[in-house]
């Protein structure tokens, strides 16, 4: 259909709740404290639920549930773990448009994002680890005739995960599949600017789930956030949001000796070598879809091709193709499926995001194209738009350096190989990275140069479930997504036994 009708309309295909309480035990609990905030659309900036403003007493409810659930959910086989997972995908498959509707009215994002992209991906990650886990084996090794190293992979036992808003269902299936696979229970804290589509996903597959094994804690940051991140009844932090707050999880998991996986921000160069230009083909077309990537969820992507670094050879043409390309998004309400972007998450990113134009104005960046907020009106008006905007300018400025997370991208020239890859690493980030060329040894050498957990050649924004996703530097700690990711939320066991009757013979 051209067009889904608006949740809360009598043909809607998703219909949220007046109110959500914490998930915890496998039932809805209210607030210890009786506390509940509004939760607006950034469609049309108008709240359309409320949700439970979560403290540490219900963090510490959850973290009960939790606990009394994960010794019976640890010791069940992996593949019995791996049936729930395939059940809760086909729960999810069944109700992919429900669920796509729920994800860009809780976020803003276009639907034919959370239809073609959002949703499967998530269906496709319960299934992986489904597969993976079933597929994971332990080790033996034969030391001497007597004596013989078992390892065995076990649960960490109870995880904190808390996920941010610009992916709210994706960033869910992220953190939780990969946990519940290995054997962990967990206490799932949502962004505060997110957090109705999660519970739209809990009434689908809520049945599925031994209760205990997945319990959610509304709330803000330092309200609930922090307290579970604190908490010495976790076993590991899983954390996916901006840097400085990821530096504070740090700080809560070191006064207990947690682990953390922290998947932090990001200001990735987008690499455009001269050979792109070379011919006027598919390749050339792909490559300024490429450009344009920064406008895809609104540029509220970690991994935001924010900064695009185009060779001297070709950079006046391939800019202004690129403007061109850009200015033919389409940009209008998120549930029309022609709409190629919609609305940023909420009113604060809105305001951050038109700080920064005004910050590289003011630093002698240019604007090429875009640079205000976009002004929808009708039923959009109080609705959260930018346009994408494209400034040309140094990478020495703040908006090449300082991650924006918006529908923006700098853009600067570079003359060589050596050029390209040290504006490339000149940034505290390392996150992800693209590189555009014809040429397979220029590819692979600027891929293994540069400084950034993933490299994408040759495209860029896919997010396959068998392909590690992290960062360097100071952009995270650990992965995201392929098989390894077992290993996060696992320790190994070592039974070192000595079949010999026989003493050592030192005492």
């Amino acid at each position: 259909m051209p067009r889904y009708a608006n949740p809360g309309s009598d043909d809607s295909v998703v219909s949220f709740q007046s109110r959500y309480d914490h998930w915890i035990g496998g039932a809805y609990v209210p607030p210890a404290r009786g506390q509940y905030f509004e939760n607006p659309t950034p469609v049309n900036g108008q709240p359309f639920t409320e949700v439970a403003r979560g403290t540490a007493e219900d963090v510490e409810r959850a973290l009960d549930a939790a606990h009394a659930a994960a010794p019976a959910w640890g010791r069940t086989s992996p593949t019995e773990r791996a049936v729930l997972l395939n059940r809760i995908a086909d729960r999810m498959e069944a109700s992919l448009e429900a669920l796509a509707v729920a994800d860009s009215w809780d976020n803003g994002k276009p639907i034919r994002e959370t239809l073609a992209a959002d949703i499967p991906l998530a269906i496709d990650h319960f299934r992986y680890f489904a597969g993976a886990i079933r597929a994971q084996e332990g080790g033996l090794s034969e030391l001497d005739a007597d004596t013989v190293a078992y390892h065995f992979h076990e649960p960490l036992g109870v995880v904190a995960q808390i996920i941010p808003w610009n992916f709210p269902l994706l960033m869910a299936a992220w953190k939780l599949a990969p946990a519940l696979a290995a054997g962990n229970t967990v206490v799932l804290k949502p962004a505060e600017q997110t957090p109705a589509s999660v519970h739209v996903w809990l009434d689908l597959v809520a049945d599925l789930l031994p209760p205990g094994v997945v319990n959610v804690v509304n709330g803000f940051g330092v309200e609930a956030g922090k307290p579970l991140a604190s908490s010495a009844r976790v076993a590991k932090i899983a954390f996916t949001g901006e840097t400085t707050t990821g530096r504070l999880i740090m700080q809560y998991a070191a006064e207990h000796v947690k682990p953390v996986t922290l998947e932090l921000g990001g200001k990735s160069p987008n690499i455009f070598f001269d050979d792109v230009s070379r011919a006027t083909d598919d390749f050339l077309d792909k490559a300024l879809e490429g450009f344009t990537m920064f406008a895809l969820n609104q540029g509220e992507v970690c991994t935001c091709p924010s900064r695009a670094l185009i060779q001297r050879g070709h950079y006046a043409d391939f800019l202004a193709a690129g403007l061109a390309r850009t200015e033919q998004i389409i940009q209008g309400h998120p549930l029309d499926t022609t709409t190629a972007i919609g609305a940023q998450a909420s009113n604060d990113q809105l305001e951050k995001i038109l700080s920064y134009l005004d910050i590289g104005r003011q630093e002698g960046a240019k604007v090429l194209t875009g640079g205000a907020r976009a002004e929808l009106g009708g039923e959009l008006a109080g609705g959260y738009y930018v346009q994408p905007t494209v400034f040309e300018g140094a990478n020495r400025m703040r908006v090449f350096q300082e991650e924006i997370f918006g529908p923006v991208v700098a853009v600067a020239p570079f003359s060589d190989f050596d050029d390209a890859i040290e504006i490339a690493n000149d940034t505290l980030y390392g996150l992800g990275a693209g590189v555009w060329t014809r040429d397979g040894n220029t590819a692979y050498r600027a891929g293994r140069a540069i400084q950034a957990g993933r490299v994408w050649t040759n495209c860029y924004h896919a997010y396959p479930a068998h392909a590690a996703f992290g960062g360097y530097k100071q952009s995270g700690i650990g992965r995201e997504n392929h098989k390894m990711m077992l290993n996060h939320y696992q320790q190994t066991k070592n039974l070192l036994v000595s079949y010999s009757p026989k003493a050592l013979g030192f005492f």
